[in-house]
């Protein structure tokens, strides 16, 4: 592997401080240690981080327009008028329109929700889907996940007598929509201390704080937690502060009391009986939940999420899968027509960024496409396909890098554009792409660091494998859940030798499957290598090495804890 470990131990005052936390808690000192990392210095602290409580969240009238969103919600159901519940077609949309169609749904039979057709509308408020609410009576429009930025929908919206409520995260431009109201933290007069959450996530504080209002206990929303979680590990959004509260407690009604809609999903990605993590969602529940939008339509996937028949809901997602199936034989084409293209480029090498374009590519996979080639070349990245004489691109950045603030440095050529940091979309003409191209790269190439452009493992800690035991995990998975801003610890452990019984396994001999020890414990350690084979010949020649790892479960031997390394490197002295 190429990657360059960024790991600085810690000092002195740090290892006693860690230390003294670690002792308090009952933990190992490296835990103590990874809990400094987290922004936490004491014990009150570490336990309201193991033990996040949902009477913690945040008052939603917190939020600038609450109560004017509240208000209007209110009078819709007093005057009987029609409400349509609209969102984005990806898997925080279509979680956030589930969740709020649900809860009010409850209450009101009078409502309907709508999401965009991809391809025939594009991403957000589009005039079709003004014209289906005022052609079905819709006197309330709740939009989730888009809408800051449909200034003209909105108006147009306005001047038929329907009115907006917009639930969104992303940055909006200096002008607002005429929207009745506007929930979101990211507005430049925000007053909600929170700025992190997920659409899905900003639905919910809508939600909490119509409850709030109408005397309706907290305990009748619980069983939208699961929604939240799914969008939050999706959305890639940071999980700490209240985005950890929804996510943990998600997670818990994932696993123990999932809804109708859900449970079926987990039967069909095989999950069931099986301790649901944001993992599962990342790479098993939330894509099939998106293939929908990408394939077909994502009112598929809400009405799944949806539905109280449990027949029912299984033939849906026996559907929605079928549509993942096809997205990822069209993703895996796509990819390698990607690569190929990028090959090709002059001096890609010396490049900070990649934009290529492609007229037939499907425009639900550019996404997609975009997070490969990020991964692949650790390159802010952005992919286009052709609608008429319309381009449409999506985005991706690498860690740290504002790809949002990169595409609005040319907003001058471009039709629209909206995102947040790590991953926006855009329209342009097609005879202004090699224009963007040159601008694109030239504000990347000022803006990026060398580092934002390295294969780089960020090492948290250094770990004797005498210190790798149950109890140890145990602790380590009250860490969780694990995404941007708490990533899964990732450990290292220096000069460590091959016990003798190591061996490439997997179908095409890809992998190692590794028994370890060190110099400071008789412990062997198991481990597992993917996609390392190569190394396997020097592992087995006795020099020591360096491996950075995560510590995980063995799901095949209950009760064991292996490691999962990433990365194996020589010991200095030993010659490759």
């Amino acid at each position: 592997m190429n990657h360059k470990w960024n790991y600085q131990p810690p000092t002195d005052e740090q290892g006693e401080k860690a230390k003294a936390l670690a002792h308090e808690l009952g933990i190992n000192p490296t835990l103590g240690l990874l809990l400094q990392h987290r922004g936490i210095e004491t014990v009150s602290q570490a336990r309201g981080f193991f033990r996040p409580q949902l009477n913690e969240l945040l008052d939603p009238f917190l939020f600038k327009d609450m109560k004017k969103a509240v208000d209007r919600l209110n009078q819709a159901l007093g005057r009987k008028e029609r409400i349509l519940v609209y969102g984005d077609y990806d898997v925080d949309g279509c979680t956030a329109v589930a969740l709020v169609y649900k809860f009010i749904q409850q209450y009101y039979s009078n409502i309907d929700y709508y999401i965009p057709d991809r391809n025939e509308e594009g991403y957000g408020v589009s005039h079709k889907g003004v014209d289906f609410a005022y052609e079905t009576g819709v006197k309330l429009v709740i939009v989730l996940d888009c809408g800051i930025k449909a200034t003209e929908e909105i108006a147009y919206a306005k001047e038929l007598g329907i009115d907006f409520i917009i639930c969104d995260h992303h940055v909006p431009d200096n002008e607002l929509p005429p929207a009745v109201a506007i929930l979101n933290a990211k507005r430049e007069d925000a007053t909600y201390p929170y700025k992190d959450l997920s659409g899905c996530g900003v639905g919910f504080k809508f939600m909490q704080a119509f409850a709030l209002d109408n005397g309706i206990e907290f305990c009748q929303l619980i069983p939208l937690l699961d929604l939240c979680a799914i969008s939050i590990a999706s959305d890639i959004v940071p999980i700490l502060g209240e985005n950890r509260i929804l996510a943990h407690h998600g997670l818990r009604q994932l696993n123990n009391n999932p809804s109708v809609g859900i449970k079926a999903l987990l039967e069909i990605c095989g999950l069931t009986g099986k301790e649901i993590t944001m993992n599962d969602i990342i790479f098993k529940i939330g894509p099939r939940i998106n293939a929908s939008g990408r394939m077909q339509n994502g009112k598929e996937s809400v009405a799944l999420l949806v539905e109280k028949n449990h027949r029912a809901a299984q033939r849906q997602a026996v559907v929605i899968n079928s549509f993942n199936e096809q997205r990822k034989d069209l993703d895996k084409s796509m990819t390698e027509q990607a690569n190929n293209i990028v090959a090709r480029i002059a001096h890609q090498d010396e490049k900070r960024s990649i934009v290529i374009y492609n007229e037939e590519w499907h425009k639900g996979l550019i996404g997609i496409v975009a997070s490969r080639l990020t991964e692949i070349y650790y390159r802010p990245s952005v992919v286009l396909t052709r609608t008429d004489d319309i381009a449409t691109g999506s985005a991706r950045s690498v860690n740290g890098f504002d790809i949002y603030s990169a595409i609005d440095s040319c907003r001058d050529i471009l039709e629209n554009f909206g995102g947040h940091t790590y991953a926006a979309g855009l329209s342009i003409k097609v005879e202004h792409i090699p224009e963007f191209k040159r601008r694109f790269e030239e504000y990347v190439e000022k803006h990026i660091s060398d580092e934002q452009t390295d294969a780089k493992l960020e090492i948290e800690a250094e770990l004797d494998f005498k210190d790798i035991n149950r109890k140890f995990y145990n602790d380590l998975k009250r860490f969780a859940p694990f995404g941007p801003d708490n990533p899964k610890p990732m450990f290292c452990s220096l000069q460590v030798y091959d016990y003798g019984t190591s061996k490439v396994v997997g179908r095409e001999q890809e992998h190692i499957k590794l028994e370890l020890v060190d110099n400071k414990s008789n412990n062997v350690v198991n481990g597992i290598a993917f996609g390392q084979s190569s190394q396997a010949r020097f592992i087995k020649s006795k020099c020591s090495f360096d491996i950075a790892y995560t510590v995980e479960e063995n799901t095949h031997k209950h009760g064991e804890v292996q490691l999962q390394i990433e990365d194996i490197r020589p010991t200095d002295q030993c010659e490759v």
